[in-house]
């Protein structure tokens, strides 16, 4: 009687475990099991970056607009930014992120910050603004342009990250390896702008929107020069990688700089788990858009929103999700 009842309880257990499972995928937006319908996606995980960076406060300012316009709820998640949020919606805990284009194309190829670890359980979206690659100097060290880098004590960001194989491919334009050519250092940007500021490295690389607060407030006690990068080796670049993108740093967006400056940037963009349903994706995109107005009043960036461009600087290999494809070819056609 005993082993009865214990198999019978649970028997219950695992059912009841079995529509719990399928009831979360449904939400998520998984489909439903024999008919081929698409399940009504009620919850979107977006995964952005740390809890006080550009991503994270984006994804939170856009998320009630969104939701509001969508009927669907943003659950925002603070993380460890784009190669995380990659290996997260992998792992089916997020089904949308915001990440570099860079760093997409190198999950999609498996190539430099993905080797070994490709992924193509994600697919495009939009772009929503550039984060530019800022080479900031010491003005002491004489440095004024990306070849007088070689030989000096330069930080490259963070071990693996981003910005090192964005500053390993900028120095490299230059004939310049990064391993062998410059005293590397691996620091993150508020440590990079320390040691500057103590005279332990005579330059740093830095990727992000402007201003960047860790350079705003270097500016503000130390004369620093913005190394620029020449349009002949942007050229180069976009040639041999296909996300880069030429941008200007107005001046007087750092103290002391009161010059224009020339630099490459990738951009920002918008990820989606590739079996999120088509209609869910194009009513996102469609939101984002069509708010730009109301996003750019709760969050800066927004003003950089742009849909005739937001495609332009995704790169050729990874594909756009149908959804996001089938508004941007409305408005096209619109026009």
């Amino acid at each position: 009687m005993k082993k009865t009842l214990s198999f019978i309880l649970a028997a219950v257990m695992l059912l009841s475990a079995g529509l719990t499972s399928c009831g979360k995928k449904e939400a998520e937006g998984g489909n439903a099991a024999e008919g081929g319908e698409v399940a009504k996606v009620e919850k979107i995980t977006l995964a952005t970056g740390g809890n006080t960076g550009t991503y994270y406060g984006y994804g939170m300012a856009m998320s009630s607009i969104l939701a509001e316009d969508t009927g669907i709820a943003f659950d925002v998640q603070p993380t460890g930014a784009s190669k995380a949020n990659i290996q997260l919606i992998e792992l089916e805990e997020a089904n949308m992120a915001v990440v570099q284009n860079d760093v997409m194309y190198y999950a999609y190829t498996g190539t430099d910050l993905f080797t070994g670890e490709q992924t193509q359980e994600f697919m495009a979206m939009c772009t929503l603004y550039p984060e530019l690659c800022q080479i900031i100097a010491s003005k002491e060290s004489g440095i004024k342009t990306v070849a007088d880098l070689a030989g000096k004590r330069v930080s490259v960001g963070d071990a693996g990250s981003g910005v090192e194989f964005n500053a390993k491919q900028i120095l490299e334009a230059y004939g310049i390896d990064i391993n062998s050519g410059i005293q590397k250092q691996n620091l993150g940007f508020g440590p990079s702008a320390d040691a500057l500021k103590d005279g332990k490295i005579d330059a740093f690389f830095c990727v992000a929107g402007i201003p960047t607060t860790a350079i705003t407030d270097l500016a503000l006690n130390n004369e620093i020069e913005v190394v620029e990068v020449e349009e002949e080796k942007f050229n180069q670049l976009k040639d041999k990688y296909g996300f880069y993108k030429y941008i200007t740093i107005p001046g007087g967006t750092y103290n002391g700089v009161a010059e224009d400056k020339n630099t490459v940037a990738i951009m920002a963009t918008y990820i989606v788990d590739k079996d999120l349903p088509e209609d869910a994706v194009y009513n996102i995109t469609k939101a984002i858009f069509e708010n730009k107005d109301r996003i750019a009043g709760v969050h800066v960036k927004g003003n950089e929103l742009d849909a005739a461009t937001a495609l332009d600087d995704i790169p050729a290999e990874v594909p756009v999700h149908p959804g996001a494809l089938k508004y941007f070819n409305e408005i096209k056609t619109a026009e």
